[in-house]
């Protein structure tokens, strides 16, 4: 039995790697070492400065309102990685910060909303950053549905 793994490889059942063209990867525990290895984290970092650019644009009335909450929201998905990387060795409270962490990257797509219809932002921007949202989304939604092999195990 073979299950899809974070990075889009697959997991075998000695808990080694293989990647799409069947060769073998390391174990995860050799590969990933901290919350900053994750594919997801980087994609939320990565997000999370991309927004801080773009709202730097934003009108200065929106400073304390729309600015600090998109700021805040994007930042806080990768902060509730690590913490959720930290927590992982009870399942329960990793999956709780992962879902934390969803849940933050839900609130930063109704600020790009907000953007979009107050035209502080294109289509053409709101989209690429939606569609980086959701793919955040869809990776955190794997790591909830299969936890485990991101877990310590006592």
């Amino acid at each position: 039995m073979r299950q899809r793994a974070e990075d889009g490889g697959q997991r075998t059942e000695d808990g080694g790697r293989r990647t799409e063209d069947g060769r073998q990867r390391a174990v995860m525990s050799d590969r990933i070492r901290s919350f900053k290895d994750l594919r997801v984290y980087q994609k939320a970092f990565f997000l999370q400065q991309k927004i801080f650019e773009i709202s730097k644009g934003f009108p200065k009335e929106e400073l304390y309102s729309l600015i600090d909450q998109i700021r805040r929201s994007s930042r806080s998905i990768g902060a509730n990685l690590a913490e959720a990387w930290h927590k992982r060795r009870y399942v329960a409270h990793f999956v709780s910060k992962l879902s934390d962490s969803d849940g933050e990257q839900a609130e930063t797509q109704h600020w790009l909303d907000t953007a979009l219809a107050c035209k502080y932002i294109s289509e053409n921007v709101h989209k690429n950053l939606m569609n980086q949202c959701m793919e955040i989304g869809r990776m955190l939604g794997k790591m909830m549905a299969n936890p485990e092999p991101f877990c310590k195990h006592s």
